[in-house]
């Protein structure tokens, strides 16, 4: 533990020296930290971490003889991998929707139904529903250009509205199925998936009010600034309000590009349920538009797919600035290009203190204290997501330190409860080793410092609203 532990801060104190004091770009400070600490890492914690990974005999030797430098970049090109195109296309988007006014003409539509005081509202019920089926990076991806659409409407409540977002997708990932944490939690401790969705909605809607009341306070004390962010500028914005809705797409068109992925992804996800349940026929689930539908509702081609229909939006609406197409498309992916390294290197140091088994440690020394189950599930799960950064790695390592630990006779309450505690424990405290840091901070326009505050400090209280919430639920309807 001692090792793991000592590793973790050297790591986190250069990574915080060289952005914070050094002024480094966060790109080199979160590489410098990763080589450093895989240069110090023993090969004894290499070979516990690759023996883990149910590798054979010869890969094992090969990974242990791996130099610092190579096993930081496999963990570049991995993070790089996972997230590569997803940022990409999201950028053509994002570019896409708010020059060609798309992002504009869905601002004005829902103003006029909610109008501007209630948008907080309807941006956080939106990332909550979207927030299902659509990973977390990939929604903010779509909603951050209506928060600054919305934002240039009432600048004083740009950060509530960026806030909202976050409050929304954030607790759908880690506690409703299909998204990989909740799946795995569940079935490990061998909740019944229906179970699963309504105990997650219900702490889920529960932890978003809570996000909305710290968003609010946080607003009123840190007011963020509406900056140029993510290829996007602000005169550009300022074109848009200007620009009679007779100009701007269609509502269903505007729409198009933000709905498509999601409901691919939705499909797919319910078709994969179905199958792995058993429900279809071998000759239903091998027909061609059941593989259609399966491989377009893969995450990567939805979004190419979306990036599609949002390239042929702004074709067919060029905007008020002028610009050629292909100029806004290539600022759209230089800026996505930057995102992308700084998220690859942050991914990268996460799976490097992977490879120092702090994750592992840390389970084994929450084990050997007695201390009430549903918080100590979610102190381990915070500590590992604290450490390594990835929330579902911090659910997945939590789940299987109590996976034996789901009998409702013996812990006197219903697994499920167990299983939201995990969840509710992968949201404490993500900083600059977390991908979604980055992509929070840098599309948004926010510095390091308003990201702790804005997210990682939000997150965080609503996380423990949950664990609150889920320690009385226990007690009042154990289910047993």
């Amino acid at each position: 533990m001692a090792s793991s532990l000592t590793l973790l801060i050297l790591g986190m104190v250069v990574v915080l020296i060289g952005i914070l004091v050094c002024r480094l770009p966060a790109f080199l400070a979160l590489i410098g930290a990763a080589w450093l600490t895989a240069a110090l890492t023993p090969t004894s914690a290499l070979t516990q971490y690759a023996q883990a990974q149910t590798w054979h005999t010869d890969e094992i030797a090969a990974f242990t003889q791996y130099s610092a430098i190579k096993r930081v970049i496999i963990e570049l090109s991995e993070t790089f991998g996972k997230v590569g195109l997803i940022i990409a296309m999201a950028s053509v988007i994002g570019k896409c929707l708010l020059s060609s006014g798309a992002a504009d003409r869905i601002v004005r539509s829902s103003l006029k139904v909610i109008g501007l005081k209630r948008a907080p509202w309807a941006m956080t019920g939106s990332g909550f529903l979207l927030g299902i089926p659509v990973f977390f990076d990939t929604l903010f991806y779509l909603m951050i250009p209506l928060a600054k659409s919305l934002g240039l409407r009432d600048r004083s409540q740009y950060g509530r509205l960026v806030m909202s977002i976050i409050a929304g997708g954030t607790m759908a990932h880690s506690l409703i199925p299909p998204t990989p944490g909740p799946l795995l939690v569940a079935s490990q401790l061998q909740v019944p998936m229906g179970w699963m969705i309504g105990g997650g909605l219900v702490v889920g809607l529960f932890t978003c009010w809570v996000g909305q009341l710290y968003a609010r306070w946080a607003n009123r004390q840190w007011p963020l600034k509406l900056r140029d962010s993510g290829g996007i500028s602000l005169k550009e914005l300022e074109d848009q309000i200007n620009t009679p809705t007779s100009e701007l797409p269609a509502l269903w068109l505007s729409l198009f590009p933000i709905l498509l992925p999601v409901v691919l992804i939705t499909i797919q996800s319910i078709l994969s349920s179905w199958q792995d349940a058993g429900f279809t026929e071998a000759s239903l689930s091998s027909s061609l538009p059941w593989r259609i539908l399966m491989a377009a509702g893969e995450k990567n081609t939805a979004l190419i797919l979306a990036a599609i229909a949002a390239i042929a939006l702004l074709y067919r609406y060029p905007g008020q600035d002028g610009k050629p197409m292909r100029q806004s498309l290539e600022e759209a992916l230089s800026q996505g290009g930057l995102i992308l390294l700084i998220t690859s290197a942050g991914g990268a140091f996460g799976g490097i203190l992977q490879h120092t088994g702090i994750a592992e440690a840390m389970g084994s020394w929450a084990s050997s204290y007695q201390l009430g189950l549903l918080p100590l599930a979610f102190g381990l799960t915070a500590l590992v997501r604290t450490a390594q950064g990835s929330a579902t790695v911090a659910m997945i390592t939590a789940v299987g330190v109590f996976a034996g630990m789901g009998n409702p006779a013996s812990i006197g309450f219903h697994p499920l409860y167990l299983a939201l505690a995990i969840g509710c424990g992968s949201k404490p405290f993500p900083w600059m080793n977390d991908s979604g840091f980055w992509v929070i901070g840098r599309m948004s326009g926010m510095e390091e410092g308003e990201t702790f505050r804005y997210f990682s400090f939000m997150i965080s209280l609503m996380g423990l609203a949950g664990l609150g919430l889920i320690m009385v639920l226990a007690k009042l309807f154990p289910l047993v």
